[in-house]
């Protein structure tokens, strides 16, 4: 296992060191100048309604690349990215159930399996950090906090669901700026989708996120919630496919694409 205070020049190191099973906690704060991927692999069969209901739900689903059947590679998001070994931790799901987690997909992986890499909150975070928004789970080296909500996504297909979102608590001048910032950045999930009560979407506690870690709430501070990339799981949850490998909530792939180079709205 990685030190903690051990750091990388570039992504393709850092994918080096998750390939080899040197890094295996969450990529929160990893390389934070370059993108992170969320991840889900589907049967072929079921690319076609998948592409359709990230391209329905650009907010919690915005597509950076897809692969070709078969093939692990995703050369447009980096050099020599093996999509089989270098994401920390893996989820495997089956008729909607998570049944394992696994480091690699080496023994899991099929000749009809298609890759979907979703942008990532966690290269946004980079442009707050330099704006001097504080973000208390970078500060205390834990994962961000994530939750179903009650706002449906589009179906496509069979694919349908709730979405799911990440919080991060500020004061209310801070969410403002954080809202002007993130807008620009459509490719990872863009502005906020609520800020303040989270009962208004449908979460009871907000001190115990379905995934991640939870943070305190200042009496100061307002929670900000942005769109997540975890959504498809709670949309495999619903929809059941056979088989879906996804991420584990906040162990993300971390590409060479520079955060500063992601289109601006």
């Amino acid at each position: 296992m990685q030190a903690p205070d051990e750091t990388f020049a570039n992504a393709f190191e850092a994918r080096q060191a998750i390939r080899a099973g040197r890094w295996r906690r969450h990529t929160s704060g990893l390389t934070p100048a370059h993108v992170q991927g969320n991840l889900a692999i589907l049967p072929v069969e079921l690319a076609s309604d998948f592409m359709r209901f990230c391209q329905s739900n650009p907010k919690p689903c915005p597509l950076l690349a897809v692969g070709q059947p078969g093939n692990p590679q995703l050369p447009t998001l980096g050099r020599d990215i093996d999509i089989r070994t270098d994401v920390p931790a893996y989820r495997v799901y089956r008729e909607g159930v998570l049944v394992d987690e696994v480091n690699d997909l080496k023994a899991l992986w099929q000749g009809d399996f298609v890759a979907f890499v979703l942008g990532c909150s966690f290269s946004f975070e980079h442009g707050l950090i330099d704006a001097g928004i504080p973000l208390r789970h970078v500060e205390e080296g834990k994962n961000v906090a994530m939750y179903r909500t009650n706002i449906q996504t589009v179906p496509a297909g069979p694919f349908h669901g709730p979405m799911v979102v990440s919080m991060r608590p500020m004061k209310a001048a801070d969410a403002i700026r954080a809202v002007q910032i993130t807008a620009r950045v459509p490719r990872v999930h863009g502005a906020p989708v609520h800020i303040g009560d989270p009962s208004l979407i449908g979460i009871a506690d907000i001190a115990r996120p379905d995934f991640g870690d939870a943070v305190r709430v200042a009496p100061d501070e307002l929670p900000v919630f942005w769109a997540c990339g975890v959504t498809p799981q709670a949309v495999v949850m619903a929809a059941k496919p056979a088989l879906c490998i996804t991420h584990s909530p906040g162990y993300m792939l971390v590409t060479d694409l520079l955060n500063r180079d992601l289109p601006f709205a």
